[in-house]
């Protein structure tokens, strides 16, 4: 009797003490999380509105022979300063001068002709008006006149085309300016119109950049600056001249162009610039860790942590992305902010502050 009850207080003691622990043990899921953040302080916008450009020339043309043949002579290589008038290229002129010649034989011929037809209207006007020779032989002779005369025209304004064939065998510059290309060299035969120099108008050079469209309402304010690639130290101010109506190419930018307004006369065509645009007034923005920043399909957002550890899904506006970090708006100083783990909190989590972060980290 005595050991069955020793059996049964055994079998009992477990199960009581089981219940006792389980009455003292809190939940896992009820603990407050640890996070940690980042305290938030507000600097001015630093973003430097830099644009890459190149010194490109106002106007630049290629120009090409106004009528085919083989290229004999290039009297010009890239860089050479050239004047208005002058001989950049000749073409083989034997083509063009026996057109030429041609041209001129078909002219004396049509002008014989036009004196003998001349001649034969003249008698046979005569004889009409002594009664030898019927109305319409003598108007016959007279249309033979007037056509031998415009025949003679034509012939004349061949013989002139010619002529100006033979003298387009020489390419001249058509304004002074620079050559910047070569893109044909002697030998090459080429068609009418076929581009051979690349000639660059003197001229005050422009900076040719692309723009964003977001750069596009600071683009026309007073205040921008170039500073080139070889000479960074030098500041040179520069004007809008005029911008592309619409976007090109799959980056979606413009085409602006900026005039040097005293230009050094050190530029040289293609150096590499730096256009500075002055911005609007500078916004107060948060340099916040990358990992801070969450999507939940309704924006950027980011957690902020209250001091009873309520969280708080507060929206931003990203102003741009480094390597490592977020510069975003709509936050304000001093707030604190999850700086990760924030896509496994939710709006009912309770968290605690277990680190707290310099803004700069």
């Amino acid at each position: 009797m005595r050991s069955a009850r020793r059996i049964a207080l055994v079998v009992c003691l477990p199960l009581g003490l089981a219940g006792c622990f389980e009455r003292t043990v809190a939940s896992v899921e009820d603990a407050p999380r640890p996070v940690q953040v980042v305290r938030v302080a507000l600097a001015d916008d630093a973003e430097a509105r830099l644009y890459a450009g190149i010194l490109r020339p106002r106007r630049e043309a290629d120009a090409g022979f106004r009528v085919g043949g083989r290229i004999a002579e290039r009297l010009v290589d890239v860089g050479t300063p050239v004047s208005a008038g002058q001989v950049l290229a000749r073409l083989d002129p034997a083509d063009l001068a026996l057109a030429l010649r041609g041209a001129e034989a078909d002219l004396a011929a049509a002008e014989a002709q036009s004196l003998q037809a001349g001649a034969d209207a003249v008698r046979s006007a005569a004889l009409r008006r002594d009664g030898w020779v019927a109305a319409a032989a003598d108007e016959v002779k007279q249309a033979a006149a007037r056509a031998a005369v415009q025949r003679v025209a034509a012939a004349a304004a061949a013989a002139a085309l010619a002529r100006h064939q033979l003298d387009y065998a020489e390419l001249r510059a058509p304004a002074d300016g620079v050559v910047t290309a070569l893109l044909r060299d002697r030998g090459t035969v080429v068609g009418a119109g076929d581009p051979v120099v690349r000639l660059a108008e003197a001229g005050p050079p422009e900076v040719e950049v692309q723009l964003p469209e977001q750069a596009l309402p600071d683009a026309a304010r007073p205040g921008a600056t170039v500073t080139l690639w070889a000479r960074p130290e030098t500041t040179l101010a520069a004007t809008l001249r005029e911008i592309a109506p619409a976007a090109n190419g799959p980056l979606r930018t413009y085409t602006a162009r900026f005039v040097l307004d005293r230009p050094p006369g050190w530029l040289a065509l293609g150096m590499t610039a730096t256009l500075h645009l002055p911005g609007a007034t500078a916004q107060r923005l948060a340099s916040l860790p990358a990992a801070a920043l969450l999507d939940r399909g309704q924006g950027p957002m980011v957690w902020t942590v209250d001091s009873a550890g309520t969280l708080a899904a507060r929206p931003v506006a990203v102003r741009r992305l480094t390597q490592d970090r977020v510069i975003v708006s709509g936050l304000d100083a001093g707030e604190q902010v999850v700086a990760v783990g924030g896509q496994k909190l939710d709006p009912a989590a309770h968290v605690r502050i277990a680190d707290i972060r310099p803004a700069t980290e």
